[in-house]
């Protein structure tokens, strides 16, 4: 069947004054308009287009890549505001509505938002949401604990960073765990620290263990090699200096250093750090 809001893969039925039209296995079919149509496009090809509704409310094809698709969080511009709602730019013609009532604070053009998409079931729309707890599935986590999991920042709180972990659950970073700058819409790789009994996530941005003593110590070689193999810290530096350099706990550059210097590979001497 045709799946609004996704990526369909269809089979080019036949060429019509306004475009091709294309079908599923379902029989049903849907125009790519000519816009939309290049010159090696021939009956009966398989082809991947996005399938949403046009301003008239018509099912419509497209080539083109959405930045977000049904069933999904993203970072969007804001382009526009109107007595009914506001609109994004989600890489289509037809801007990405937000209904009012789907706002959790006044919308203002040209500013960024965290959404998620989704169909309305009385209207069969695609609309955006920026009340996103709704959305989240913690209820049936299916990660465990020291997996990498992909991040989307969408909130700050007393207690650190709220995150979308792999398009599906709620996470939090604390600011206790951030060691460099963070914003809203941004996507990182991230380590599930903890999945707790009410559903919460906890996230690191740093593996856990060894592994996260073997990226300390190769952050600090990748910092030696490109400065002349010298780096001015040691174990009496200040942790706001190592952090500010290194964006890293200085416990964990204490270990890091550790594993370079038994490996041999950096000495260590009253000025600082120095590659062998």
């Amino acid at each position: 069947m045709l799946k609004i809001g996704q990526t369909n893969h269809l089979q080019i039925l036949r060429k019509t004054s306004v475009g091709f039209y294309l079908g599923d296995e379902d029989g049903n079919d849907v125009l790519l308009p000519n816009k939309y149509c290049t010159d090696d496009l021939e009956i009966d090809d398989f082809i991947d287009v996005f399938v949403y509704k046009d301003y008239e409310q018509r099912w419509i094809a497209t080539n083109l890549k959405p930045y977000v698709q049904l069933n999904q969080f993203a970072f969007l511009k804001i382009k526009s505001t109107s007595a009914v709602g506001a609109f994004l730019d989600w890489g289509l013609e037809k801007d990405l509505f937000v209904p009012f009532k789907e706002q959790n604070r006044k919308l203002e053009m040209n500013n960024y938002v965290v959404i998620y998409l989704y169909e309305d079931s009385q209207t069969q729309r695609l609309v955006a949401s920026t009340k996103l707890n709704r959305f989240f599935k913690n209820e049936h986590i299916e990660i465990d604990p020291g997996s990498e999991v992909d991040l989307l920042v969408f909130e700050t709180t007393p207690l650190g960073f709220n995150v979308v972990v792999n398009q599906q659950y709620k996470g939090l970073i604390y600011h206790t765990e951030i060691f460099r700058p963070i914003n809203i819409g941004d996507q990182l790789k991230g380590y599930v620290k903890l999945i707790r009994e009410d559903g919460g996530i906890d996230i690191s941005l740093q593996p856990k263990g060894i592994k996260r003593l073997e990226a300390g110590s190769e952050l600090i070689l990748d910092y030696l090699k490109k400065h002349k193999g010298y780096l001015n810290l040691n174990d009496k530096s200040d942790p706001e200096e190592i952090m500010r350099i290194l964006k890293m706990s200085k416990k964990n550059f204490k270990n890091s250093v550790g594993i370079l210097y038994k490996q041999r590979l950096i000495r260590i001497e009253e000025n600082g750090i120095h590659l062998n």
